[in-house]
């Protein structure tokens, strides 16, 4: 018998964003440590709000996918929709959230208008990677039914 089906779910909810947060920061200590050059001069931007728009909210975006996979567990038998409509909500909440800590942390200014239109992009990635890849660590967790 499998105990702890939370558990199981957060792990599980963690992979797909933890393995992305891999790629980038390999890309970033490639590009930082192999080159010797700093971001201004590669990219047109100054190097710490670089680091501050991408690797922070990459040490957040992998619990709340974690999180967002214990609430599909947990409202399932309440709530009967896919598992990547689930994940397609979750792009309305980190969109808000990574504009206001954009401002926050003085990185950068987002104009909704041109942020809006990214929004059913998002969706239809993040609906894809849930159902594809999401399901597939939940099939493997025990948890999908």
């Amino acid at each position: 018998m499998r105990t702890r089906p939370y558990l199981r779910a957060y792990m599980a909810g963690i992979v797909v964003p933890t393995m992305f947060l891999l790629v980038i920061m390999g890309l970033d200590a490639f590009h930082r440590f192999y080159f010797e050059v700093s971001t201004q001069f590669v990219l047109g931007i100054a190097a710490p709000p670089l680091e501050r728009a991408l690797l922070f909210p990459m040490a957040v975006v992998p619990n709340v996918w974690g999180v967002w996979n214990i609430l599909y567990l947990a409202l399932r038998s309440r709530v009967r929709w896919p598992l990547g409509v689930h994940g397609a909500m979750l792009v309305p909440i980190l969109m808000p959230a990574g504009i206001v800590l954009a401002r926050t942390l003085d990185v950068f200014t987002i104009q909704w208008h041109l942020a809006l239109p990214m929004l059913p992009l998002g969706m239809a990635i993040y609906y894809l990677v849930w159902k594809h890849a999401v399901g597939r660590l939940n099939e493997e967790m025990g948890i999908a039914y």
